[in-house]
């Protein structure tokens, strides 16, 4: 039996895929462009990540978020102040959680952040809860697109700290002791006049600025352990 359950403009339902149990998100169906369907396989590292999806062309053009983390994207969090002890949800500034979608989407706010705030946050068509299990996101593009473009996917799960990048390794650095090792970056190349090929797998590319200081892709990934298990796949298909 499936549960389907409406939240904003958000549907979410459990699907097996392949023996496992998926949640699905579905976003944007109203746009005119081909659908993508992403289907993210947890790592053994995954809790509570932040996530963020979007599409460039190949040289890095900012075209249009596909999915990004309702917390980042609406600049509220469950967890977002702390008072006596205790934590409460309120507005928080995490600029180190996805700084490589932040700066390639860049637009800068009053406070010279590159992240959403409570009073310009991304549509509902483009955000969701982050599943807390594998899914399959199925979105549309806003217009439709030909030829090849960059599909990308950046992670970063907080207080994520290894032996390299540690808790105080710059110690009067807020949005780093959040976040821990940087996020991580994936892409893949696709060609949407390409009928051929309907399937694509991502793969990691870099990682952004641990403090979220600039967009900067950091093509080496040999200090980071964990982050690099918070998923297992990502395999991509586009849809007619």
């Amino acid at each position: 039996m499936k549960h389907l359950l409406i939240v904003s403009s958000v549907l979410f339902s459990a699907v097996a895929y392949s023996q496992q149990q998926f949640v699905e998100i579905v976003l944007n169906q109203q746009a005119l462009g081909k659908q993508i369907v992403f289907t993210v396989e947890r790592g053994k590292q995954y809790t509570h990540p932040i996530i963020a999806i979007w599409i460039t062309t190949l040289d890095g053009t900012y075209i249009q978020t596909l999915y990004v983390s309702r917390s980042i994207g609406k600049g509220y969090y469950e967890y977002g102040k702390a008072e006596e002890g205790k934590w409460f949800p309120g507005e928080r500034r995490r600029p180190a959680a996805v700084p490589y979608w932040a700066f390639s989407r860049g637009i800068r706010e009053i406070d010279g952040l590159y992240i959403p705030t409570s009073q310009t946050p991304i549509p509902d068509a483009y955000t969701g809860a982050t599943p807390q299990q594998s899914f399959v996101l199925k979105t549309k593009l806003d217009k439709p697109l030909s030829g090849k473009y960059k599909l990308l996917f950046e992670i970063n799960q907080p207080f994520d700290f290894n032996d390299y990048w540690y808790n105080n390794k710059y110690e009067e650095n807020t949005p780093y002791r959040t976040s821990g090792q940087p996020s991580v970056v994936y892409a893949v190349e696709v060609d949407f006049n390409d009928t051929s090929t309907k399937e694509y797998y991502m793969n990691p590319i870099g990682h952004g600025h641990p403090n979220g200081e600039n967009g900067r892709l950091f093509t080496n990934l040999s200090t980071l352990t964990s982050a690099l298990e918070i998923v297992k796949s990502i395999k991509v298909n586009i849809e007619d």
